[in-house]
């Protein structure tokens, strides 16, 4: 059974009065400590008049209804659309958030617009979308915005998606898990140097998270990790990572490994040829991962779904669109054999 949150709108949870006066937020370990007025690190959460508020609270940038393997998820019922939305802000420090513009959020703060839980939730279901997706920026910023809206979802039979980066503190990671239905976590490399350099943060609490989402709850687990030229695009990398995978959360979880553009504050590097992407996919697979696919790139093949038993082709994809589907009952059509994940 999953917590009511228990919010007015604008109040966040899980904050803490220091001696000192200043209120220091719970929700990621960065553990932000603000006096009145201040902003964390993320900018969307403020003390005002002695408490953390959500200023993002019942905003959104923009709503859009994407297919279910844009987010990505290829293995939770694919073919089928959701409703997407994000807020602004993040709790990461990326530079070479693919992003930044949502990231950047006093740029962006002014242009949201207010929207409430049980419309959202109205609307994926006006519209016939399997679910919503909490994306574009991270959605651990605006947990308690999104639980609400997982609420006012699951009322209506609409399922909810969580595109994070995982960075989160375990109590309100447990409280926010158990509102969500599946979950793509990105992993951005398997190196604390690599999150401690570009990503301001630590990837420990990352793979602390991935093994909770495993195998504390029923929420459906698929990973991406964006792979950059020159820095985490070692094999060697490449195999503790996967081999990491196989042993901690099982060799079901898909991994999708995405090409990288240059943007942001990292233009100094080329996009990551579809060949380097094809090697480690390679690896990953010879390491016992069932289900590795390429994004960012053109390769229907190394896009698509087979059985790891047979190598019957099972579901054609051609970027983010479903070309055929060949699993009735969620099972190969040719051998029989259940394929992880969630089929309608």
């Amino acid at each position: 059974m999953t917590d009511k949150v228990q919010t007015a709108a604008g109040k966040s949870l899980w904050s803490t009065l220091r001696e000192d006066g200043r209120q220091e937020c719970r929700l990621c370990p960065r553990h932000c400590r603000m006096k009145e007025g201040q902003r964390g690190f993320c900018f969307i959460r403020q003390n005002q008049r002695g408490k953390i508020v959500n200023t993002a609270y019942a905003t959104s940038l923009g709503f859009q209804i994407d297919p279910i393997e844009k987010k990505p998820l290829n293995h939770f019922y694919p073919g089928t659309t959701a409703l997407s939305f994000g807020t602004a802000g993040c709790n990461l420090g990326c530079t070479f958030c693919q992003n930044w513009h949502l990231s950047r959020a006093k740029q962006v703060e002014e242009s949201s617009s207010a929207v409430r839980p049980e419309v959202i939730a109205a609307a994926a279901k006006r519209h016939h979308c399997q679910s919503v997706a909490f994306t574009y920026n991270d959605p651990i910023i605006w947990a308690d915005y999104a639980m609400e809206v997982a609420q006012a979802c699951h009322e209506l039979g609409v399922q909810t998606v969580a595109v994070s980066n995982g960075y989160m503190e375990p109590e309100p990671r447990r409280q926010f898990y158990a509102h969500m239905d599946a979950a793509n976590i990105d992993l951005k490399a398997f190196t604390e140097s690599f999150y401690r350099r570009y990503c301001l943060a630590d990837l420990h609490t990352v793979m602390d998270t991935l093994v909770y989402i495993k195998k504390e709850t029923n929420v459906w687990l698929e990973i991406t990790t964006l792979i950059i030229p020159g820095l985490n695009d070692n094999p060697e990398e490449m195999k503790q990572q996967s081999r990491w995978m196989v042993r901690e959360l099982g060799e079901d979880v898909p991994l999708h490994l995405t090409a990288f553009h240059p943007t942001f504050r990292m233009t100094d590097r080329e996009a990551t040829p579809l060949e380097t992407l094809l090697g480690l996919r390679q690896i990953a697979l010879s390491e016992g991962l069932k289900y590795v696919y390429t994004g960012n790139v053109m390769s229907p093949e190394t896009q698509s779904t087979y059985c790891p038993r047979c190598g019957e082709l099972l579901i054609e994809r051609h970027w983010h669109r479903l070309e055929a589907k060949k699993l009735p009952n969620g099972k190969c059509a040719k051998c029989g054999l259940a394929l992880a994940g969630r089929y309608a």
